[in-house]
């Protein structure tokens, strides 16, 4: 269902966007797509999601101008399997990469020095050659497709780079793992390393003993001269400036605000003096040590947002803003280590965001995330969708974009209806999600209610039950009081696994010892 709001704050800004005034030729051209992906940003990060501490206001604007969705689901409550979903358009249940793997029988994987001698430590495991992705269809239909950001889908020297799934120009890190430091000694811009001017600190490095942690150069060690972030949007903006009148897909995958806790000076000191002085972070949880935790996460997020605003701001000027289809969204919910404080900025929005319930956690918290849609002239602006969607809608919704064909074996559904306002939209009879990590998870969400099976590892095969329209937290299990409901779900979620290929991935009291 499709909603009209109100943001009278932004109202005065929308007659900017100079949506009646396309060409002929620009209404009847492909149009340029742009999806954003933020990295472990919760549901409640952005202020127009609701958030009254961090300052977004390009992104609310782009919602102001477009539609915003609430009931849109990741692929995954972690990094990789998230993106293997999001490009494949295959659920957790189908896709090769079902979790996070290192592929640590290459060796010291996660030794960052032994990474910086040898690139065959780097990245995660590969998705197969020949997978057909986003990049790979837009690619037929005679798009240049850019690719920025955190990767994490294929090690450097394999079929899984991005330049060999799709996607003709990538600039950022190919290894999850190298991106807990955003100041990292080389990037990637295509095949190649793209050397910085940092020292090598490594991701997850401590303070020396004994310093002052209420001093601000005892965590110099941690802010040094070239921010990944930076880099990756300057050659962003020389592949969206690059194809002439070829129309371009740009896959950006921010790696903000994912940790380590690391941010221009100039916005941290914003919001010092926004929040007042707080207690430092002193690394005892994971990543790095920062002097104001608070601030730096607020500043994290609202340099992306800048920089969101100086993309669109690019667009204009060089007249392609009318004719783009920018998505922006969010792998996964809020973290909960290394010096963040979801509850302190209710980055959960209506959902719970302790550990356990968001990131790494098929609860909503971890999985239930922002997104929103602009396409002047196509999206009316100012409008809410509470349609039920999910990562893997994203390939098709594209394809009908682009007037691309779509696979017949896909789990995803076209949303494109519902952004534009024509047409009967096509709608999922359930979602189903499955993690093998942190116990090991299924998950469905069915009209109001959603299933989560945890622990499977361990042999549990016993299902909480949750209404969501009377118990958004899911606080309350009523598994024992809907017993044909938990019937019809036992059945959904044996017919939506299938066993995964790699072992890594498989659950044994889903797919037997082998």
């Amino acid at each position: 269902m499709r909603h009209f709001y109100s943001i009278a704050t932004l109202a005065g800004l929308l007659c900017m966007t100079g949506c009646l005034n396309r060409t002929p030729d620009q209404a009847d051209s492909k149009p340029n797509i742009i999806f954003i992906l933020a990295d472990d940003l919760g549901y409640g990060d952005l202020g127009c999601y609701g958030q009254e501490l961090i300052e977004t206001p390009n992104i609310d604007l782009l919602a102001a101008n477009g539609m915003k969705f609430t009931q849109h689901y990741s692929g995954s409550p972690v990094c990789a399997p998230s993106r293997c979903v999001l490009l494949t358009g295959l659920h957790s249940g189908h896709a090769y990469i079902r979790g996070n793997d290192e592929w640590g029988d290459r060796g010291e994987v996660w030794d960052y020095r032994a990474m910086i001698a040898d690139s065959t430590l780097e990245g995660q495991r590969p998705l197969p050659a020949g997978t057909t992705t986003i990049g790979t269809l837009l690619q037929a239909q005679g798009y240049r497709t850019g690719m920025v950001g955190k990767w994490g889908l294929g090690a450097p020297h394999t079929e899984g780079i991005p330049n060999r799934q799709g996607f003709d120009f990538f600039c950022g890190y190919n290894c999850q793992r190298q991106a807990h430091t955003y100041y990292p000694v080389h990037l990637y811009l295509n095949e190649n390393r793209l050397s910085l001017d940092n020292d090598t600190v490594a991701p997850h490095a401590s303070l020396e003993p004994g310093v002052d942690l209420y001093d601000q150069e005892s965590y110099a060690d941690f802010n040094l001269s070239e921010y990944a972030p930076d880099v990756m949007f300057s050659e962003m903006i020389r592949f969206m400036e690059g194809g002439g009148e070829e129309p371009f897909f740009l896959y950006w995958a921010s790696p903000i605000p994912h940790l380590a806790l690391q941010a221009p000076a100039r916005w941290v000191d914003y919001y010092v003096e926004k929040f007042g002085d707080e207690e430092p972070y002193s690394g005892d949880n994971g990543y790095f040590p920062t002097r104001y935790p608070h601030a730096t996460y607020a500043a994290m997020i609202s340099y992306l947002d800048e920089r969101i605003g100086q993309m669109i701001q690019k667009l204009k000027e060089e007249g392609m803003y009318e004719n783009t289809l920018i998505i922006f969204s969010s792998d996964n919910g809020p973290t909960f280590s290394g010096g963040t404080d979801s509850p302190w900025f209710n980055s959960g929005g209506p959902f719970k965001s302790e550990r356990g319930w968001a990131k790494a956690f098929l609860h909503e918290g971890g999985i239930r995330v922002p997104m929103i849609a602009s396409w002047p002239g196509k999206i009316a602006s100012g409008t809410e969708s509470d349609h039920l969607s999910a990562f893997w809608d994203l390939l098709p919704t594209l394809c009908d974009a682009a007037g691309a064909g779509v696979p017949d074996d896909l789990d995803g559904i076209s949303y494109l209806p519902e952004l534009l306002g024509t047409g009967e939209q096509e709608k999922h009879p359930y979602l189903y999600w499955e993690f093998p990590s942190y116990g090991g998870q299924q998950a469905i969400r069915l009209d109001k209610w959603k299933a989560i099976r945890k622990n499977i590892q361990q042999g549990n095969l016993e299902m909480e039950l949750y209404n969501l329209e009377e118990d958004l937290q899911e606080l309350h299990n009523v598994a024992g009081e809907q017993p044909e409901v938990i019937r019809k779900l036992e059945l959904i979620m044996k017919r939506e696994h299938t066993t995964p290929g790699p072992e890594r991935f498989r659950m044994v009291a889903l797919d037997g010892e082998n």
